[in-house]
């Protein structure tokens, strides 16, 4: 453990109080809801749930602010997410705070969060302006063919405890400059930073004059979330979360006709040619692996290594591990902080054992680091596993700092092992030859939405559509086109002729 001791729970609750005051936030004391710290694994406070009743309120009141936020014209919508991203940016100390309270982030990648929530809010003004249609060519004389879009509804968000914060943004942002409104059930094991984040926006709204309702946030459980899900004045769901849980909200919406954006389950590999930069790689690695405490969608599992080159750099990423600072996610140069709960660190546990029990030998790390002033809190060591094959703990995500070694032989075979997995979030390779790259790149190349080269696979920014294939659901959130999901679209012809013109020659009367 780095440090001498843990920052003590009482220090940990004056300071979550005082960024929550900082955002103009009470917590909302009761039962139902318990805040926790994974930094010492105690309780900070006990709060109230939002019933069932409160959560048919909150959606009604937001399909009730939408008939006029749908007509508020798109640049005066971008003034409240102007506002949100100034509020942001006034506040990022103290919701970085939060996050590295609750979710346990070391402070940079706990700042980070925040400053891309403030990038995306950037973004998302900019689109207020660019909600662009076209105009298609029409085969009659006298028509004008167009596309137009138009908010979608209510969106509905389910976020998880890694990103508490930017996953919301990313939707809210975006939701809320294309005319929808927002009811948001965040993570159980992060209400803070959620409170915090739902009351800056509720400021913003103040401050520029829009419907407080266009907002609305449930602190819950499974049954809240499950009530959102089912509710058919909801228009869209967008879940982040594991593939289990979007095989659940994936049917339920479908089945009442709602659209769903589903961010699941990712298992990331990245390949290491013999033309890598070894230097370049193992930098890219060990973040994409060992950051956020392995706690990532896009956290690397995977490592696919060239046989000729994998002994050199299975051995140097052995030697970086042993040196990784674990503990307090405050002190300066700790790089790995606590998994989320106990349960995680047995689940980690239990996939190590799998991986020996199918053919593969621990390496380095897997055990788990006891601090003496928070008995309840998991510290664990990011292992290195190296496996014989791609075996069936190798295939399931498990969420925590496990690294798979797997060897290849030819580059078709690489990207083989790379495809042949259920999940498809995202991957990298390392190499310096330009057709590797390009062939990775290709078609019949990474089978992920998010293929790199030369960077791992965690770390995205906010310019791009952020989502994967297959059982990561399909989903796009954040940049690029990605706005599309929270609108609806109408082909609209108009005939500015004299005749009615039938299409494809028809003659009717």
């Amino acid at each position: 453990m780095t440090g001498t001791t843990l920052p003590g729970t009482d220090a940990l609750r004056e300071r979550a109080l005082a960024a929550l005051g900082a955002a103009g936030v009470t917590p909302q004391y009761g039962e139902g809801l318990t805040a926790r710290t994974p930094i010492t694994g105690e309780v900070l406070f006990d709060l109230h749930a939002t019933t069932a009743s409160e959560a048919d309120e909150a959606i009604a009141a937001a399909a009730g602010a939408f008939r006029t936020w749908r007509t508020t014209p798109a640049p005066a919508r971008g003034d409240l997410v102007r506002r949100l991203g100034e509020l942001l940016r006034a506040h990022r100390s103290e919701l970085a705070d939060l996050v590295t309270i609750e979710a346990g982030k070391i402070r940079s990648e706990a700042l980070g969060e925040i400053q891309e929530m403030i990038d995306i809010c950037d973004f998302a003004v900019g689109l207020s302006r660019q909600l662009y249609g076209r105009t298609i060519a029409s085969e009659r004389p006298g028509h004008r063919l167009a596309e137009s879009w138009h908010p979608l509804g209510v969106a509905g968000v389910i976020s998880a405890f890694n990103f508490p914060a930017a996953v919301w943004s990313w939707n809210t942002a975006l939701a809320l400059v294309c005319g929808d409104t927002v009811v948001w059930k965040p993570s159980e094991a992060t209400p803070l930073i959620s409170s915090a984040c739902s009351g800056l926006l509720d400021r913003a709204a103040q401050d520029v004059g829009a419907p407080r309702e266009v907002h609305r946030l449930l602190l819950a459980g499974r049954e809240v979330g499950e009530q959102l899900v089912g509710d058919s004045r909801v228009a869209l769901i967008s879940a982040t979360g594991s593939t289990r849980m979007g095989r659940e909200v994936g049917p339920r919406v479908a089945a009442r006709f709602g659209r769903s954006l589903l961010e699941l389950g990712g298992n990331n590999a990245s390949i290491v040619t013999p033309s890598a930069d070894l230097e370049l790689a193992l930098s890219g690695i060990v973040f994409a692996a060992a950051g956020t405490a392995g706690q990532r969608c896009t956290t690397l599992r995977r490592l696919i290594v060239h046989r000729d080159i994998a002994d050199e750099v299975v051995e140097r990423l052995v030697v970086a591990y042993r040196k990784l600072p674990i503990g307090d996610p405050f002190a300066e140069g700790t790089l790995v902080g606590p998994l989320i709960t106990a349960e995680a660190a047995e689940r980690m546990r239990d996939a190590l054992n799998r991986a020996e029990a199918e053919g593969g030998k621990v390496l380095v790390g897997g055990g788990r680091r006891l601090a003496e002033d928070a008995p309840s809190a998991a510290y664990a060591e990011p292992a290195i596993v190296r496996m014989p094959e791609q075996t069936a703990v190798v295939r399931a995500e498990t969420f925590a700092p496990i690294l798979y070694v797997l060897t290849y032989r030819d580059f078709d075979e690489a990207i083989a092992l790379n495809n042949a997995v259920p999940q498809g979030l995202s991957s990298s390779v390392f190499t310096g030859d330009q057709q590797e790259a390009e062939r990775f790149l290709a078609a019949d190349g990474s089978d992920c939405g998010i293929s790199n080269v030369n960077i791992g696979t965690s770390g995205a920014e906010i310019g791009g559509a952020f989502g994967g294939e297959k059982e990561t659901g399909g989903g796009r959130e954040s940049g690029s086109d990605a706005w599309r999901s929270y609108m609806r679209r109408a082909t609209n012809t108009v005939n500015y002729s004299s005749r009615l013109t039938l299409a494809q020659n028809v003659s009717f009367l």
